[in-house]
């Protein structure tokens, strides 16, 4: 039996990343974006970060009037982003922590810590009619959490998994939480680390809805071109959840 369907989303960061690199127009996020698209992406995700690394305020406006699929903006809990957001008004928000001197994002949301600022950040954001998002470690006391600060979602951290693939407890990690998750009534999306070559066994994990992919595409991108790199890794995903391993 073949698993529902699973969606895409293409995280464009880092076609911004080379462009920062001189300060030039070219590549452009919005035109990586609309080839995500015709390539068969679900939905496009943004990073706007707090020190402007890549994404910029502009390319989140251009990115929310052009995007025809949908777009998954991923921000800190800042009055600064929540209020563009709310400007915005994109698909979703995926609140993510952020500190400046990491070089990705490298663990889930201290939920314990920051509950008071997430609560009131998605409360916020659902009042404008936006769905929200947490980016969470792969935990059983996180997830619950999420549930109690009234999350539309969970965004599962596959950092561990992708960088210990043949420890099963990393996966198993990753099945139990998102199998929880769907239970409590969030929806369950997952990403960080993913790629052709290990993105097969969190794909076959059935309660997950969303894979946010997008470093290991854009370096993809770069030898075949971005629409096949979205093709690569969308036939891959289909592959796994046509083996229904979970």
């Amino acid at each position: 039996m073949s698993l529902r369907y699973q969606r895409l989303y293409v995280n464009i960061d880092h076609v911004a990343t080379v462009r920062q690199a001189r300060r030039s127009p070219e590549p452009d996020p919005v035109a990586a974006a609309r080839l995500c698209e015709q390539a068969g992406a679900d939905g496009i995700t943004a990073h706007l970060r707090e020190d402007r690394r890549h994404i910029q305020d502009e390319d989140i406006r251009r990115l929310a009037a052009a995007v025809t699929t949908a777009l998954n903006f991923e921000c800190a809990a800042t009055n600064e982003m929540l209020a563009l957001a709310e400007a915005l008004r994109p698909t979703a928000v995926t609140l993510v922590p952020e500190r400046r001197e990491e070089v990705t994002t490298e663990g889930g949301l201290d939920l314990e810590r920051a509950a008071p600022q997430l609560r009131d950040a998605i409360a916020r954001l659902q009042r404008a009619g936006v769905r929200t998002s947490l980016f969470i470690d792969a935990d059983a006391d996180a997830v619950r959490q999420a549930q109690a600060l009234g999350a539309d979602a969970i965004e599962l951290h596959t950092g561990p998994y992708a960088h210990a693939p043949a420890d099963p407890r990393t996966l198993r990690a990753l099945a139990d939480a998102a199998a929880l998750g769907a239970s409590l009534g969030m929806a369950v999306h997952a990403g960080h680390g993913l790629s052709v070559q290990n993105v097969g066994p969190v794909a076959a994990i059935a309660e997950i809805e969303e894979l946010n992919i997008g470093h290991a595409i854009v370096g993809r991108a770069i030898f075949v071109g971005m629409v096949e790199a979205v093709r690569e890794i969308r036939r891959a995903m289909d592959d796994a959840r046509e083996a229904d391993r979970f």
